[in-house]
């Protein structure tokens, strides 16, 4: 897995850190396991309810996601689409009118 796919935000306040990646055409998070060793936290899939929330609220992960997938991705992904999913036909041909 490339590096860029990972995206790990540490807390000023000294709570655990929150770590994201992209794996399998989906959005994954995991915060450290403190009981156990802190890397090994389990990943879990974010909902297309926490992407919309993150998309919103414009945070540091929406814009690394948006970098690292693009705009029509993320807006997908909001949507309960796979972030790897390729636009239909008829998308495609709606994106390219609007542009």
């Amino acid at each position: 897995m490339l590096a860029c796919n990972r995206l790990r935000l540490d807390a000023p306040d000294g709570s655990p850190w929150e770590d994201y990646r992209i794996e399998n055409g989906h959005v994954e998070m995991r915060v450290p396991d403190v009981e156990a060793k802190p890397q090994n936290g389990s990943w879990r899939k974010l909902t297309p309810e926490q992407i919309t929330l993150h998309v919103m609220r414009s945070t540091v992960v929406a814009q690394w996601l948006q970098r690292r997938i693009g705009v029509h991705a993320l807006l997908r992904a909001c949507t309960q689409q796979s972030v790897a999913a390729k636009p239909t036909e008829e998308e495609s041909s709606q994106e390219a009118v609007a542009a």
